[in-house]
């Protein structure tokens, strides 16, 4: 079967994929209302395409923390790699590498930050952070990441509590034996997720500060008023993120929430966004309001599922096409050129 677009993939991972790993891959919370939010969202955007421009010789690269990359379009941080794929997060490290992209390596990885800087050593790396009780194991991991040359750190702010994800518990999700949280071995009894600190405020970001020379990135933000605390406390970028509707359901999709974050930034810090890219026009949509880059979550895994690294690049190959001829087909032939004059929301 031609793999032709990202619901290729989602349909073969389903297919083929245990069914307790694709729960948990799928796993929205509650009713899923935020997951589902996501996707449905970019239908209402509509496109005020620009005609005869010159578009014969299109650039698509950008750059993220001034660093380089091919097309807009990273790599979110998911856990549990292996259960899509034996090699797991090596093979994502090396997908991102090979299509000089940012890959943002999860806490909950199940290979080591070391095995993922060995891996891709030149890659694009940035580490995922989540805070636990144990602060002195979470100083631990942002002094190894920086040590291994990831590049910036990200620190997700929407997972004080796990949201409840319906299927998860109806499977009594859990690692299968062979299968670790290889960065918290020694630290923590394996995936007891309340071990994750629900006191955590905005003081913690000068906490991280203190801890490490690289940029701070925080994941999660959804509103004006967090966007401007998290400028006032000195981030490099915000992720406009609902954890792909994993933790508050009823929320907003994240590309609603973007026009909202970009406005309170005003250019201040670099804006990102992550959920319900699924095509290469989702990601011109992102862009034209003012998104600098996009992360993939799900279609990372459903390519892992089909072919590991090679699958992966296929998917990220995809998006990468038809954001080029998306961009082209509206009259853009460099990124600088997308803006908000090329997008409108639709009546319906």
């Amino acid at each position: 079967m031609a793999m032709v677009c990202l619901s290729d993939f989602e349909a073969y991972a389903k297919k083929y994929l245990p069914k307790i790993a694709w729960d948990y891959f799928a796993a929205g919370a509650d009713d899923c209302n935020t997951r589902d939010e996501n996707i449905l969202a970019y239908k209402r955007i509509r496109f005020r395409p620009r005609m005869l421009r010159d578009v014969s010789v299109m650039d698509i690269r950008t750059k993220i923390l001034g660093t380089e990359i091919s097309f807009p379009v990273g790599i979110a941080p998911t856990g549990f790699h292996q259960l899509a794929w034996p090699d797991g997060e090596k093979s994502t490290a090396r997908a991102a590498k090979a299509m000089n992209t940012c890959y943002i390596a999860s806490t909950y990885s199940t290979c080591t930050l070391e095995e993922i800087s060995a891996a891709a050593p030149e890659g694009l790396r940035w580490f995922q952070l989540y805070i636990h009780r144990n602060r002195a194991a979470s100083q631990k991991l942002v002094q190894r990441a920086e040590a291994l040359g990831f590049q910036a750190l990200v620190l997700t702010a929407d997972l004080p509590y796990t949201g409840k994800r319906r299927d998860d518990i109806r499977n009594g999700f859990h690692l299968p034996p062979h299968m670790k949280l290889k960065n918290l071995e020694g630290d923590f009894e394996v995936c007891k997720m309340s071990l994750l600190d629900p006191s955590i405020t905005w003081n913690d970001i000068h906490w991280l500060q203190s801890l490490t020379h690289l940029p701070i990135i925080i994941k999660g933000i959804l509103t004006k008023e967090d966007a401007e605390l998290a400028v006032r406390h000195g981030v490099q970028g915000i992720i406009v993120s609902n954890h792909g509707g994993r933790q508050l359901d009823e929320g907003p999709a994240t590309i609603d929430a973007l026009v909202e974050v970009v406005e309170a930034v005003r250019g201040r810090v670099e804006v990102y966004l992550d959920g319900g890219i699924r095509k290469g026009s989702d990601v011109l949509k992102a862009l034209a309001l003012g998104a600098k880059c996009v992360f993939i979550g799900r279609p990372a895994l459903w390519g892992l599922a089909y072919k590991g690294e090679e699958g992966l690049q296929d998917v990220l190959r995809i998006l990468q096409d038809e954001f080029r001829l998306s961009m082209a087909l509206a009259g853009c032939a460099r990124v600088s050129e997308i803006g908000r004059h090329l997008v409108q929301f639709s009546k319906l």
